[in-house]
């Protein structure tokens, strides 16, 4: 069951979301949806959506059984301990907002973002989504760090551009993470640029096309979290779960890992824990998936 709740819809997306949904009351409209279909329609409230706000809630294979996004709202979704919450922001959070959304509506960076989101919009039968993989010094969004981020852009099934960024982090490298990934303090101190640097340019990349991610809520983490030390404007991509749907969709395997899922597809695993090579082995089995 997917319900989806609108304010200041325009004629246009309602007329869309009839399509799929039964409209119950004014702006709130329930139903059964595929994960794909469920994806497209969110990516089409957030392309048509200009000022209205935008709350889905729909059936995940998560704790709690469901999860939901919002679109041009002031509260936001959090994952807590694999409860999906959703955190009101303090005054000062909504008074930064505020600037931000100005400051946004009326500079030549927003202006270029609306210019590509009417181009997404004219555009719907192309199938245009970025596939993101992150590695971190741990597991804490709050206490560890980004050391490596990467993007490979997709259009029409086939790869288009690639994003790859090496972050520099000022306390040294655990044994483990290096074990892990091959990252070294050594290349941290030779290829790592600023967070900053590094975010705008990923921010930028992805634009506003859907998010294809392994365990999608441990990367929006650490990319929110970024986006605040930052003082970057928070996203709202939606995502795709590939772990989720791989849980949904494929039984007999030991574990959901990649090269678990890379073994069960006879996919070449390549550099594991590596962001880049992560992120076409996650397309791989993106493609997997949607053929299942």
């Amino acid at each position: 069951m997917t319900v989806v709740v609108l304010t200041d819809c325009p004629p246009k997306l309602r007329g869309d979301l009839t399509k799929w949904l039964l409209e119950i009351n004014t702006g709130v409209y329930v139903g059964n949806l595929s994960a794909r279909v469920r994806e497209e329609l969110w990516t089409r409230i957030c392309e048509n959506l200009k000022t209205g706000r935008a709350t889905m809630v729909f059936r995940a294979s998560n704790e709690q059984k469901m999860d939901f996004r919002v679109h041009n709202s002031s509260w936001e979704p959090v994952d807590y301990d694999g409860i999906q919450l959703m955190r009101r922001p303090s005054a000062e959070v909504l008074e930064q907002k505020e600037l931000t959304a100005l400051e946004d509506g009326f500079s030549k960076a927003a202006k270029m973002r609306k210019v590509k989101r009417i181009a997404a919009a004219r555009q719907k039968k192309r199938e245009v989504f970025t596939v993101v993989d992150i590695e971190t010094t741990g597991l804490d969004p709050m206490k560890n760090e980004i050391i490596e981020l990467a993007a490979l852009r997709v259009e029409d099934c086939k790869p288009a551009a690639e994003y790859h960024a090496i972050v520099k982090v000022k306390l040294p490298l655990p044994q483990s993470v290096t074990s892990l990934t091959g990252i070294s303090d050594e290349e941290i101190r030779r290829d790592g640029r600023p967070l900053e640097n590094v975010m705008e340019e990923f921010l930028d990349f992805i634009g506003q096309s859907m998010l294809i991610c392994h365990n999608a809520g441990f990367d929006q983490r650490f990319l929110l979290a970024a986006c605040r030390k930052c003082d970057l404007p928070l996203f709202r991509n939606p995502f795709f779960d590939t772990l989720a749907a791989a849980r949904r969709k494929i039984s007999g395997v030991p574990d959901y890992k990649l090269a678990t899922l890379a073994a069960h597809y006879s996919l070449d695993a390549g550099q594991l824990h590596r962001a880049l090579a992560d992120c076409y082995l996650t397309y791989g089995i993106y493609l997997k998936l949607k053929e299942s």
